[in-house]
């Protein structure tokens, strides 16, 4: 993508991306439809079809060659990464946002031929925006975020990862998992994949592992973090597929590698 095709994209998506967090913002104490999808912790609202409608109209109208791979499925039916391509989140966070009215977040990556190339994570109540441009900074706001701290030690780590995977599962070992959580200074969870990566991109956060988010989970946030020098993979260390389903763990090069090896073993 040259330079000024990625400069128009970006002005572009960021406009967009403030209007959506503003026409939801506009409607917070509306009372909400929320449907149930996989499972009764997988909500979906009319905001969410709403603003990822919204987000379609744009693109397409905009920019007609470009594809879409969405949460809600109004997107494109993607079997490559060829092109350039809108991964959109339009709510990450639903069930903060159905029980909290915060915490949540718009999350839209941009990327060209599988390389991320502009990102975007609203923090919509907060009204504060992170954003990215491949090789020009990451930022919060106006205020660049700085390059990860290369000096952190896993025992001077916060750690992202839910409550639900040190105890006994199908997906990980727990007991590794509960080794992993003694060593760390203390461990989150906020409920949004797409708040918890601009936590570990801001540096407020060292390292996020989750056993199964998709792309429009991460999309925007791989970018954030590769631009002040962290990495994203699977669990087990091996490439993101940004197609379907993956585990992911998200961090500062300084923990990940000793992480990965010593504290995660899959099933």
């Amino acid at each position: 993508m040259d330079v000024k095709a990625r400069d128009d994209i970006y002005t572009y998506a960021k406009e967009w991306v403030l209007e959506a967090g503003q026409k939801i913002r506009d409607v917070i104490d509306e009372p909400l439809t929320v449907d149930i999808k996989s499972n009764p912790n997988d909500l979906v609202t009319q905001m969410d079809r709403n603003t990822e409608k919204y987000f379609t109209k744009k693109i397409r109208s905009t920019f007609p060659n470009h594809n879409i791979l969405a949460e809600e499925g109004f997107g494109d039916k993607l079997e490559t990464m060829d092109g350039t391509v809108w991964i959109i989140d339009p709510i990450d966070g639903t069930m903060n946002f159905v029980h909290q009215k915060r915490n949540f977040a718009i999350s839209v990556g941009i990327y060209q031929d599988g390389v991320g190339e502009i990102g975007f994570i609203y923090n919509v109540m907060e009204d504060v925006l992170y954003h990215v441009k491949k090789g020009q900074g990451a930022y919060k706001d106006d205020v660049q975020l700085p390059q990860l701290d290369n000096g952190v030690t896993l025992e001077h780590s916060i750690l992202l990862i839910n409550s639900t995977w040190s105890g006994e599962n199908k997906r990980i070992n727990h007991k590794k998992v509960q080794e992993l959580v003694r060593k760390v200074r203390g461990t989150r969870s906020y409920g949004s994949a797409a708040l918890e990566f601009a936590g570990v991109a801001e540096g407020i956060l060292d390292g996020y592992i989750s056993m199964k988010l998709y792309p429009w989970d991460f999309a925007a946030g791989v970018i954030l973090v590769n631009e002040v020098g962290g990495e994203t993979t699977q669990a087990d260390g091996s490439p993101l597929n940004f197609i379907t389903e993956n585990t992911v763990f998200s961090g500062n090069k300084q923990v990940t590698k000793e992480i990965i090896k010593n504290y995660i073993e899959l099933y």
